[in-house]
């Protein structure tokens, strides 16, 4: 072999060497660049509408095609909280048709002081094990077992990867696999589904698992309170939704998930079904895929409170038409305190976009990230104006927390014929237990007739401070004011509620 040869043979095995070596050090001492982290790739959405006839296997080809995807969850708690077991027996309250919600909320279930074991149902969406269910069903959870279809003897560990309250969604992963591949689950529109469109719901109904329902979407967009204050849209169905269901699909004729069965309407006498059940939309719960795989969902906020413009109203508060989110109430030191936001306020638009009603105003607010600063056009005193206000995070703790409780007073007064309330004067010890500010005069409302025209609105307890935006010093200033406003004729009231102001319209009879 010649010299030239020799040279290169052991340049060659000194370079691979070199290699070898550099990678064992490189791996003792990490410092070999470390695989991308797999991340959940978004649903694909058929948005095709749907069409073609109702045969006599269409519902056994969707249960066969889909149950595959639906497991069983089971949890064990043992921190303090909601025994969802309750929500199914007498409820929270007194009267019949009762929303039995699964949400951890106020005075719903009994307290924990030891293990709680539920369980509820789920669907997969990755073939790396992600799996769609209810917040509530995992929510304060130690331990999260998976039962998958035809495999129920043998359970898998899972974990928390996001969870989201007011959508009762969450996100959860398993922490170790079967030696087989997922099925996944097929996400159609939920925007596409109308009454009267068939569905079927696949769960585990008091544990008996895989059990399919069919039923029709009675309603959508029904407003479903999720926290104080705080609504989310859901779809409305037949399909009968039991315990154990939670968390499960709500599927369309393709077989094509369009909800996640979230609660049911019952009342005193039955803990089961009475054909209204209620599912998140899988739109909403897709959009917010992104962020529950990051474990957290931000949303925005600017602390206020809004109420529909009625028609009543739209002459009153200086309006074209009927349009915009009329602001009820604003937090003291929240964004929209700061950016000059008041109760009576209209809101019209909001970073350039036109507000049509108070739900268009609620969803452009959460979807805007916080520290965003955005413009606001309002008309007060029938004046259009833009103020410029910077979107905070929306905190649903210190939001919840700070809520306060309303006192009743006893005593009663003058009368105010025409709005159905009783008026007396605001004394010194009643304004320190409603905590109205020492130099706020006004009239308390002491009574008010639930079925008179300011039932839906005025509360015991209440303070008008101002009418028709004249400042109100007495129940006698109060009560000649509202005189004054003819017979179908719109009262503009703010009042003192809880610690802050409320604006309200109210119609006289």
């Amino acid at each position: 072999m010649s010299t030239r040869r020799i040279t290169l043979f052991y340049a060659l095995l000194i370079a691979v060497a070199s290699l070898a070596v550099g990678m064992v050090i490189a791996s003792r001492l990490d410092l070999a660049p470390a695989s991308a982290a797999a991340t959940l790739p978004a649903p694909s959405v058929n948005t095709d509408p749907i069409t073609g006839p109702l045969t006599a296997s269409t519902f056994r080809n969707i249960a066969a095609s889909v149950t595959p995807i639906v497991v069983n969850i089971r949890t064990e708690s043992k921190a303090t909280g909601q025994d969802l077991s309750d929500l199914f027996g007498g409820g929270s309250g007194g009267g019949d048709d009762l929303f039995h919600r699964f949400f951890n909320g106020p005075n719903q279930g009994r307290p924990r002081d030891r293990l709680t074991v539920a369980t509820g149902t789920g669907f997969i969406i990755s073939k790396d094990g992600y799996i769609l269910t209810n917040n509530h069903v995992v929510d304060g959870a130690t331990k999260i077992e998976v039962g998958l279809y035809n495999d129920e003897d043998q359970v898998y560990d899972a974990k928390i990867i996001g969870h989201d309250s007011l959508t009762d969604s969450a996100l959860i992963a398993l922490t170790e696999k079967p030696d087989h591949e997922l099925p996944i689950a097929k996400f159609g529109d939920s925007g596409l589904m109308q009454p009267g469109d068939w569905v079927m719901a696949i769960g585990n109904p008091f544990n008996y698992t895989d059990s399919v329902s069919v039923g029709v979407i009675s309603g959508t967009k029904r407003p479903f309170e999720t926290a104080q204050q705080r609504y989310q849209d859901v779809l409305q169905t037949d399909a009968a939704i039991n315990p154990g269901n939670s968390g499960g699909p709500l599927l369309n004729l393709r077989g094509e998930v369009i909800g996640i069965n979230t609660a049911i309407i019952s009342n005193d006498r039955t803990s089961g079904n009475l054909g209204i059940g209620f599912a998140i939309p899988i739109n909403t719960v897709r959009d917010l895929l992104p962020q529950l795989e990051t474990g957290k969902v931000v949303r925005g906020r600017i602390g206020v409170q809004v109420m529909a413009v009625t028609r009543d109203a739209v002459q009153a508060l200086g309006l074209k038409k009927r349009q915009g989110a009329l602001v009820s109430t604003v937090t003291p030191g929240g964004a929209a305190a700061k950016g000059g936001i008041k109760p009576g306020d209209v809101v019209i638009e909001f970073n350039g976009r036109q507000v049509t009603d108070r739900d268009a105003l609620v969803a452009m607010v959460i979807a805007t990230k916080p520290g965003t600063t955005v413009p606001v056009r309002i008309v007060r005193n029938g004046q259009e104006q833009t103020l410029n206000v910077t979107v905070d995070e929306l905190n649903l703790e210190a939001e919840e927390g700070a809520q306060k409780e309303q006192e009743e007073p006893e005593s009663k007064g003058e009368t105010s014929g025409g709005f159905g309330i009783t008026l007396n004067n605001l004394t010194p010890e009643i304004g320190r237990r409603l905590k109205v500010p020492q130099n706020v005069t006004g009239a308390l409302v002491t009574d008010v007739d639930p079925n008179g025209p300011s039932g839906a609105f005025l509360n015991q307890g209440d303070v008008i401070l101002e009418i028709n935006h004249q400042p109100v010093t007495s129940a006698a200033e109060a009560s000649r004011l509202l005189r004054t406003v003819p017979s179908g004729g719109v009262a503009l009231m703010l009042v003192w509620r809880g610690g802050q102001q409320v604006f309200l319209t109210v119609k006289k009879d």
